[in-house]
C-alpha cells in the first residue's frame, strides 16, 4: 500500500513523508519530527514514539499508556499551528500543534506547545504543555454606556443590554 495518504496531513503518500522517518531517517526539523510522530500515533509505532523522546525523558515514558492511546483512537489529522525556530540549523524549537482523533466515537483534540531539541544532528520531542489561550480582540467600536443600545430598542445601552 504504498500509495497510501500520510496521516500527518500533508497529502503525500505515506512512503514519501513520514514512513522514511519512521524507519530511520533523520527528520530536518523540528515540524517534520512532530508530523513523524504523530503518524507513529496512527500506524501505533510505539518504538518510534519512544526513541524519539529525548533520552532523559524516557524514564517518564508511559509506554502502556501510549500503546493504548495509539490503539484506541481512530486518527483523523493533525494541524501544526504554528513553529519557532526548529529548522535544520537551530538547535531547539517549538511546534504548537492539534491532533485530532476520535475516542469511543467522539471526536476529540489534543492542543499541545511541544519543545523539541537536537543532540548530536537528531532532533527529540522534549516536552509539551497546554498552549494558553490567544487574546480576543473586539472588531467594532466600543459601545459606552451612555450610547443607545445596539437593539434598537431606544434605551441607554447601560439600561438595557448594558444591565
Amino acid at each position: 500500500m504504498a500509495n497510501d495518504i500520510c496521516p500527518c496531513g500533508t497529502q503525500k503518500p505515506y512512503s514519501e513523508c513520514c514512513e522514511p522517518y519512521i524507519k530511520g531517517k533523520s527528520p530536518a526539523t523540528a515540524a517534520d519530527l512532530m508530523r513523524s510522530r504523530y503518524s507513529a500515533f496512527a500506524k501505533q509505532d510505539i518504538d518510534y514514539i519512544l526513541n524519539t523522546v529525548a533520552p532523559e525523558r524516557r524514564k517518564d515514558f508511559d509506554r502502556k499508556g501510549i500503546e493504548e492511546w495509539s490503539r484506541g483512537s481512530e486518527w483523523t489529522g493533525l494541524d501544526i499551528v504554528a513553529t519557532e525556530k526548529g529548522g535544520p540549523a537551530d538547535t531547539t524549537g517549538t511546534v504548537e500543534f492539534v491532533a485530532k482523533y476520535k475516542a469511543g466515537g467522539e471526536d476529540q483534540r489534543h492542543e499541545e506547545l511541544a519543545t523539541f531539541l537536537k543532540i548530536d544532528g537528531r532532533w527529540f520531542f522534549e516536552d509539551g504543555s497546554t498552549p494558553k489561550p490567544k487574546p480576543v480582540r473586539l472588531e467594532g467600536p466600543k459601545i459606552g454606556r451612555n450610547d443607545p443600545c445596539h437593539c434598537g430598542s431606544g434605551k441607554k445601552f447601560k439600561k438595557c443590554h448594558g444591565a
